[in-house]
């Protein structure tokens, strides 16, 4: 397989991925070009390689600048903008624990909704799914920035 055709096999698979999270495949797609361009690139230029009206690229920027994913940069002196990805599936994580913190404070704002019974039973189950989730996906994050070397660091440094 060719350079080109494992960089569009990537960039479909990251669609697929994050098609299968409930995102946009389109959005995928362009988190997953942008994961593997070195340099940012514009929304003209990502319109371009993936197929994509610039309108599907804009909105696809706005969701991932909105899960942390990726980096809008203005040029100064021009409407251009230029698109990079950011620290990747680590601030999907961090968005998606935002995300279901807010869920959590929202069902315990009704718990006061419910007496005791299976409503308040089922009330408490999905809680503690969520509140489960987001304490095992805090230990991940936890655990991978303890095993990152510093930026900067060499790896023969202690």
């Amino acid at each position: 397989m060719t350079g080109a055709a494992r960089r569009r096999a990537f960039v479909t698979s990251v669609g697929d991925l994050l098609a299968s999270w409930n995102l946009p495949h389109a959005t995928g797609r362009v988190y997953g070009l942008l994961l593997v361009t070195e340099e940012p690139a514009s929304l003209d230029a990502i319109a371009a390689e993936l197929e994509l009206s610039k309108g599907a690229v804009s909105t696809a920027v706005r969701q991932l600048d909105s899960w942390g994913l990726a980096r809008v940069i203005p040029q100064p002196g021009s409407r251009r903008l230029l698109i990079e990805a950011t620290a990747g599936i680590e601030s999907l994580l961090e968005a998606s624990h935002a995300r279901a913190r807010t869920l959590i404070a929202a069902l315990r704002d009704g718990e006061d909704l419910v007496g005791p019974g299976p409503a308040q039973d089922r009330l408490h189950s999905v809680i503690d799914l969520f509140a489960g989730y987001v304490a095992v996906g805090d230990q991940l994050l936890s655990a991978g920035r303890r095993q990152r070397p510093e930026p900067g660091a060499r790896e023969d440094q202690p």
